[in-house]
Order: C-alpha cells, then structure tokens, then sequence
C-alpha cells in the first residue's frame, strides 16, 4: 500500500520538518489540510519534496450543496481557489466535502444533491486537478454517506473518489464503498460504528481486511503517535 498521513497530525510543525518524518517513517504522501492555520504555509518546500502531495479542500463552514445560493458559489470559488494552490505546489489531487443539508426532506435532499452535481462540475470546468469527493458518515446532514449518492455524483460528473473507511464503518457500507470505480485514495481511521471518532486502526470496530484492498490511502488522524501505531496495524497485515 502507498501510505501517507494528514498535515492536522503534526500541528503548526514547519513543512521541512513534516517533509523529513515522512521520508524518515517510510511514507509516500502528505495530505495538506486545506484549513487556516494549516493551509498556503509553504514557500516551496511541498513542491519540490519528492512526494506525492495532496490537499483535503477546507469544509469548515463550506457548503458546495447549500440551497444559499451566496454560500454555494463562495464554497465553490473556495474549492477553485484550492485548485490552484494544489497546482502551485504540484499536488496531484484535492479532496471535497459533497455538502450537507439543513432540513433533511427528501425533495430538498434530492435538490442538495443536484446542486452538489452542479458544484463538483463547475470545480472540475475551473481547476487542472483531479477533484475526488469524499463519502461522508452516517448523520442524516450529511450528502453522500450512501453508496447511490456518492455514485450518482461521480457518474454526473466523472469526479474520482477518497474513500474515508471510518465514515463507510459508521453507515456499514465500506466494502461497497471500495467496490466503486475510479477511487484515487482512501483516508483511514476507526471508531465504533456509530460515531465518526478518527481513532487508531484497531482500536474501533473497523474490519481491518477490508484494508488489504487498498493500494492507496493516507491515515487520517489527529495525533503523531496514532498515525504511527496505525502505520504498524498497516505493515502487519
């Protein structure tokens, strides 16, 4: 497996010294955090790094499927402008969020859902990126935690996929998840089923098997210690 972690694992820690723990712990990839205070601090150290880099586009207070349409072309230009850094630092890929919807009504989840087609192809049209929307945990807010949403996104659109397996555990469909075409990465974590906890591989009810069919994946967690302890579960399988 090609592994990587997230930048939120080494809080505020200079690109240089992120850089040299990757390439000291055997990784291949770094995904960038596309939040304030996480993201553009960089003056060329990414580029040129010798890894596969990759950005997690911002999803505090974005909403690409909002039925505002102010905040949906505000979260729209966030994402392009995403793009672009991504390409200034030649990343491969960014990752988005499909939105998430207030009121949870069927007609007006149907219509989040098309404007979250709109977004992502208006994304696409506006960067020279792969664009990968992620699927999302099981809390009824949230667009594309089904596999027939975050298949009909893909197929309107022929966006990529970052499959997140902890979100997949808490809606019990991750093998029908990685079954899907055209998936560019995975993040990986764990919890319990229910509640979307980003712990250390192992330590939740993840199957862990279903991980040997991954070629690609960054461990998404919070803490430098957990990512290590799960690049261990990783190597051991």
């Amino acid at each position: 497996m090609k592994l990587g972690f997230t930048t939120l694992a080494l809080f505020m820690e200079p690109n240089n010294d992120i850089i040299n723990l990757a390439k000291q712990h055997g990784f291949e990839i770094i995904e960038i955090l596309g939040e304030d205070p996480f993201y553009e601090k960089d003056n060329g150290e990414f580029k040129d790094c010798g890894l596969d880099m990759r950005i997690h586009a911002a999803t505090v207070d974005i909403n690409i499927a909002s039925l505002n349409k102010g905040i949906r072309a505000e979260s729209v230009k966030q994402m392009i402008h995403c793009g672009h850094y991504a390409e200034s630092i030649n990343a491969n890929n960014i990752t988005v969020h499909p939105g998430i919807i207030g009121r949870n009504d069927p007609p007006l989840r149907k219509w989040a859902l098309e404007l979250a087609v709109e977004s992502v192809g208006e994304i696409i049209d506006n960067t020279n990126v792969e664009i990968s929307v992620e699927n999302m945990p099981v809390h009824q807010k949230f667009l594309g935690n089904t596999v027939e949403e975050i298949e009909m996104i893909q197929e309107q659109t022929g966006c990529s996929l970052t499959i997140d397996t902890g979100h997949a555990n808490t809606c019990g469909n991750l093998e029908e998840m990685l079954s899907l075409k055209n998936i560019s990465y995975c993040h990986l974590n764990d919890n319990d089923g229910f509640k979307d906890q980003h712990i250390t591989l192992g330590e939740g009810t993840l199957d862990l098997n279903q991980l040997k069919r991954i070629d690609t994946a960054i461990i998404e967690l919070n803490n430098w210690d957990n990512i290590l302890k799960s690049k261990k579960v990783i190597d051991n399988l």
